[in-house]
């Protein structure tokens, strides 16, 4: 699935996030970060579909 969810992510970066995350917190980053510009939505898929997780870096910035 991984493999599916990148190559979409290519092509639109929000789709491969709600592949892999479903509809969260991170679909919605990456709507935002694709529609200010393409190239920071489409990072921030590869980085939620590869296994980077937006919770432990909330969590960093919370304890603060």
């Amino acid at each position: 699935m991984t493999i599916i969810a990148a190559i979409v992510a290519i092509l639109l970066p929000p789709l491969g996030v709600f592949l892999v995350r479903g509809l969260g917190r991170d679909f919605w980053i990456a709507i935002v970060l694709t529609l200010i510009f393409f190239l920071p939505g489409l990072l921030f898929a590869w980085f939620v579909i590869f296994g980077g997780s937006t919770e432990r870096l909330a969590g960093a910035f919370s304890r603060g």
